[in-house]
């Protein structure tokens, strides 16, 4: 029997920022997550720019290329909104997505700091490495990991999405397994919960939806001082069909009507 996603998301402003500059999807095909890169203009424009241009093509993707092609038009988009309007320059946003083949196999497209997570037979397993440059610095022995959440530069990103024909775009595939459930979250739930209070709620909350509630609420409460926005996605029986996709934060904020006029 085919395969497919029943998922759940939530994005919260928190209580510190004045706009929500994540965005994102879930769908039975695929689910995702887009965090404007703050200090630049307009952060919330480009990642709900870029989430609406991707679900705009549908769920139909061959393979890993197809899915990388995609993005790239995507980002192509964000460069025409600054070409429009210089005041736009270094608009950007990270992205962090899964997405069902045509193969039936599960592609990772990741790019910024992001995460996605895998939790299988039990075991929580990060499925991305962030593009920042706290990570760099653990890489290189300079700074503990368990230091990592609270550097004071962690919200340096090295990669992004900027509408440059030379921005990076990853796309992993994996072979998915029932019963698999992957998580995707902003920086505003890394930054602030630990990878084994995430596996708790993980593990003992069913519903994908309560799932991503509790995991935005406990990272809420643990101070996140960030938008903050978690898709959980269960692997389960069935056909990924054409049911509504579901947007959240600056994705679900009004943008569509905006960027259709635009392109």
């Amino acid at each position: 029997m085919a395969l497919c996603l029943s998922a759940g998301v939530h994005s919260d402003i928190g209580g510190y920022r004045d706009v929500n500059q994540d965005a994102a999807f879930v769908a039975p095909w695929g689910a995702g997550v887009a965090d404007g890169v703050g200090g630049g203009p307009a952060g919330d424009l480009a990642s709900a720019a870029l989430v609406h241009r991707l679900v705009a093509g549908g769920d139909r993707v061959m393979d890993a290329p197809a899915l990388a092609v995609r993005i790239r038009e995507a980002n192509w988009d964000l460069g025409a909104h600054v070409r429009r309007d210089p005041a736009l320059a270094g608009m950007a946003t990270t992205f962090t997505a899964v997405w069902f083949s045509q193969r039936g196999t599960v592609l990772l497209a990741h790019t910024g700091d992001s995460r996605a997570y895998l939790l299988r037979g039990g075991e929580l397993m990060r499925q991305t490495r962030d593009d920042s440059f706290v990570q760099t610095l653990v890489e290189q022995g300079l700074v503990r990991a368990e230091d990592a959440m609270t550097h004071p530069r962690r919200n340096i990103i090295t990669a992004s999405l900027r509408g440059d024909a030379t921005d990076l775009v990853r796309v992993a595939e994996r072979v998915p397994v029932r019963g698999d459930r992957w998580m995707i979250c902003s920086d505003g739930v890394s930054d602030y919960l630990p990878d084994d209070a995430i596996a708790d709620v993980l593990r003992g909350v069913g519903d994908p939806q309560a799932a991503a509630d509790e995991i935005v609420r406990l990272a809420l409460d643990a101070g996140s001082r960030d938008n903050v926005t978690a898709a959980v996605a269960d692997v389960v029986d069935g056909a990924a069909d054409a049911r509504p996709v579901r947007f959240a934060g600056a994705a679900a904020a009004g943008f569509s009507e905006e960027l259709d006029a635009a392109v």
